[in-house]
């Protein structure tokens, strides 16, 4: 009698047999190791290593063209120093405009830019795409297009100022007044593309319940934003309010393509007090003095952040 043959089974692996399969005990136990490992020499030769060297340099007298020998110790003598020059006060205070001011312009505007983006709209996808591609072009390309929108005779800007009646537009760049403003418009235009990205991630995550339910309490648009969709995001701002405050304190590269610190000394802020210091007054001591008071600053400022956040959110 002809039988039909069932599908063919896998042969059962006894629990000894497994048992072999399996790696040893030693071998499984390093062997994530193994694969961070790249990453993390990485960061210990390019981040931490750096933050060490910069940190005990900070504690010394040195010019560089001395070469490892001309290393002096001279404890806290920087930051005595850094803390009685003025000139250090008044990069402080042009910092804390420029992160100030730009930071919450970026995300403000960033927010409003996705609300509109999360709307139904022809061509979002691209509209999506054009918002978003100036935080991914390089900054010299950036400083390029505002140096012709921000010519004082021939720019974009001027021009349509002027077709507005405004006799005598502001110089912008080459005005002590008015440079440090630019530069926080052009940091404004250039990081409020990637704000609206990540809180548009944001927003297409909120739940649609809760609007639900504020809609048939009789809530309008304001109120509805107001208590469920500004608490949502609250995680979201925090860590763009972070991360943002982080690379805007750090921000060197717009403000050396286009003032290169003036005129005057009109933008010059931490981090660019902190590069004359060490690479053109060769105080690299000094120069690193600098940036541990505004690591730390910025590392209070997180906390400070991070705090005012907690129980704020609608989750947290």
């Amino acid at each position: 009698m002809q039988t039909l043959a069932g599908p063919a089974r896998s042969p059962v692996v006894p629990p000894a047999a497994r048992e072999k399969r399996r790696l040893p005990a030693g071998v499984r136990s390093w062997l994530p190791w193994l694969f961070i490992t790249p990453n993390l020499l990485g960061l210990i030769a390019f981040t931490l290593g750096p933050m060490l060297a910069g940190l005990g340099i900070a504690f010394t007298k040195w010019n560089v063209l001395s070469g490892l020998g001309g290393i002096e110790w001279v404890g806290l003598d920087n930051f005595a120093d850094l803390f009685a020059d003025p000139k250090f006060w008044k990069a402080l205070g042009r910092t804390v405009f420029f992160a100030g001011l730009g930071v919450p312009l970026s995300i403000a505007f960033g927010l409003l830019l996705a609300l509109a983006l999360n709307r139904p709209l022809v061509g979002r996808a691209a509209l999506r795409v054009v918002f978003f591609v100036p935080s991914m072009v390089n900054t010299v390309a950036i400083g390029m297009v505002w140096l012709l929108v921000l010519n004082p005779s021939a720019g974009l800007l001027n021009q349509a100022l002027r077709f507005l009646g405004l006799s005598e537009p502001p110089t912008w760049l080459v005005s002590e007044d008015w440079a440090l403003p630019a530069l926080v418009l052009v940091q404004v235009w250039a990081g409020m593309g990637y704000q609206a990205v990540i809180y548009l991630a944001a927003l297409q995550e909120l739940p649609q319940d809760l609007h639900e339910a504020a809609m048939i309490d009789g809530a309008g648009a304001w109120r509805r934003f107001r208590t469920v969709t500004w608490p949502s995001l609250m995680p979201t701002t925090t860590f763009l309010g972070i991360t943002s405050f982080i690379s805007t304190s750090q921000g060197f590269g717009l403000i050396a393509f286009l003032t290169g610190g003036g005129p005057g000394e009109s933008t010059t802020v931490l981090a660019y007090y902190m590069y004359q210091s060490g690479f053109q007054a060769y105080k690299f001591g000094y120069a690193a003095a600098i940036g541990v008071v505004t690591f730390a600053a910025v590392l209070l400022l997180t906390l400070l952040m991070w705090r005012f956040q907690k129980g704020r959110g609608l989750y947290t």
